[in-house]
């Protein structure tokens, strides 16, 4: 039976609806209504959580373990009604929506795994010391704790994964906060059935119903009013770099600052060298054109531009990247308002001085064909703009002189989620001048590989200095997330039956 979304909230226990509705824009089938969110309800959602952080908050590990386990299980549960709406509404593949459910259930299995394991309380402990000279030590003990509930803002392009029950949420909720999810209104009806199986977890588990509230619509007060609330401790968002500023903007100015893990997108630049370029360059254009054109481009991992040393070799590699780009079919974009967003970014580059066109395509509506452009490495470093994310499937190739421009180039990056470098033995000299440049300039690195697809795991970094993201010491992507929403707590000469249980 097809899933039919009922358009309401969930406060806490009970799904509420308001007097004022917007509607979806499934690709196909019928629009579905929905409530619109405000700021009463975000109140109700906020004081539900802090409620429910005086019983969630000091709950054992094995209790959110089963938890986050359980959330896993009701999304499995519900896997095809899943896939069913997630599909019609943001267009993507069912085979992509498929392997997006695996990974989001894999992620709260694998924060579940986490947490038994303890380490990540980072347990210290330095003895007393009575008879030290000339003053004694005190007994002092160390352990992370959670900081109170979260806001987490729902992302367009992973409505899944990086949604109402994703890496966000599933490490918040791993750390003992209590969540406040603010869904996006590209994909509500993913949201709510995805909300209808944490709520169904919550009563299974007996946990406290103020550990998880979804608020959908509503105008942008709605939004800063989550932010703004007192009781909310933390930000969890991923989307564009002008909305991430405005609610970083809103996190710091607020009577109690807090911080804003905003991941806010990349370039995600790639280094072909010049040993690599000559012997495998038809290879990584091929690959390029592929990874570029990944799901329409609509990943923050998209790698967007191509920096290579002139010559036939870098001719022969655009060349081979035309001809892959000629290939692809259209794709659907996530909304219109992104499709929108991508022409304009196109049109921006046509008509930017010093940047050729070498493969250009026609698009409309929703959908987006690839395009593709070449500048040179001075042009690009006396234009700051032409280093700014085209959400899509658009590529540019910055063609440089020599070794030592392509080192200047390097040198002028904003910050990034990855940088590649594709090197073959004899580029190794080059490489260890590059390497110290793009460690200060990305979250990950990757050696002779595409940066589309990331592991979720304990050693990944999906973030970096800004603006690729607003916290350079944060993840969103991998067991280290948890951090994001703990904070240390030193206990000197407390007895013992008084000390958290994890701590005695």
């Amino acid at each position: 039976m097809s899933f039919k979304p009922h358009g309401k909230h969930l406060i806490a226990d009970v799904w509420i609806a308001t007097d004022l509705t917007f509607s979806n824009a499934p690709v196909e089938g019928p629009e579905h209504s929905f409530s619109v969110g405000n700021i009463e309800l975000v109140n109700k959602a906020c004081e539900a959580a802090e409620e429910a952080f005086w019983s969630y908050g000091y709950s054992t590990r094995e209790e959110r373990a089963a938890f986050l386990n359980t959330i896993a299980d009701e999304i499995e549960a519900r896997a095809e009604s899943i896939t069913e709406i997630g599909s019609k509404e943001t267009g993507l593949p069912v085979a992509r929506l498929q392997g997006e459910r695996g990974r989001t259930v894999g992620q709260l299995r694998l924060f579940a795994n986490h947490i038994l394991k303890g380490e990540f309380l980072d347990r210290r402990h330095d003895a007393a010391l009575p008879d030290r000279k000339p003053l004694p030590r005190p007994d002092i003990r160390l352990i992370q704790r959670a900081i109170g509930p979260v806001a987490v803002f729902g992302a367009s392009n992973f409505p899944l994964a990086f949604s109402t029950a994703g890496g966000d949420t599933a490490s918040a909720l791993a750390a003992g906060c209590p969540v406040v999810v603010k869904g996006h209104e590209a994909h509500p009806g993913t949201s709510e059935i995805i909300a209808e199986a944490i709520h169904a977890a919550i009563t299974k588990c007996g946990i406290h119903p103020g550990v998880f509230s979804l608020v959908q619509g509503g105008a942008v007060d709605v939004g800063q009013a989550l932010v703004r609330h007192p009781l909310i401790k933390a930000v969890g968002f991923t989307g564009s770099l002008r909305g991430g500023r405005a609610l970083f903007d809103l996190c710091v100015s607020r009577p109690e600052p807090i911080p804003f893990f905003g991941e806010l997108g990349s370039v995600n630049p790639m280094f072909i060298l010049p040993e690599a370029l000559a012997n495998r360059g038809l290879e990584i254009a091929k690959g390029w054109a592929e990874s570029l054109t990944m799901g329409a481009g609509q990943f923050c991992t998209n790698p967007g531009i191509s920096v290579l040393v002139e010559g036939p070799e870098a001719d022969a590699y655009i060349e081979t990247a035309v001809n892959s780009l000629a290939s692809v079919q259209a794709q659907v974009m996530l909304t219109h308002g992104i499709a929108s967003a991508y022409r304009a970014g196109r049109d921006r580059l046509a008509n930017t001085s010093g940047v050729r066109e070498v493969f250009t395509s026609s698009c409309d509506q929703r959908n987006a064909l690839p395009h593709l452009f070449v500048t040179t490495g001075q042009e690009w470093l006396s234009n700051t703009t032409l280093g700014e994310e085209v959400f899509g499937p658009l590529g540019l190739v910055v063609v440089v002189k020599d070794v030592n421009e392509l080192l200047k180039v390097a040198l002028s990056l904003e910050g990034q989620i990855t940088c590649t470098l594709h090197l073959d033995e004899a580029d190794t000299l080059t490489a260890s001048k590059l390497l110290p440049i793009l460690e200060r300039k990305a979250g990950r690195i990757l050696a002779n590989s595409f940066p589309t697809g990331v592991e979720v795991c304990d050693a990944m970094v999906h973030g970096g200095p800004y603006p690729a993201s607003t916290n350079f010491g944060a993840t969103s992507v991998g067991t280290m997330a948890i951090r994001r929403f703990l904070r240390p707590v030193c206990y000197q000469n407390i007895a013992e039956e008084l000390l958290p249980v994890d701590l005695r």
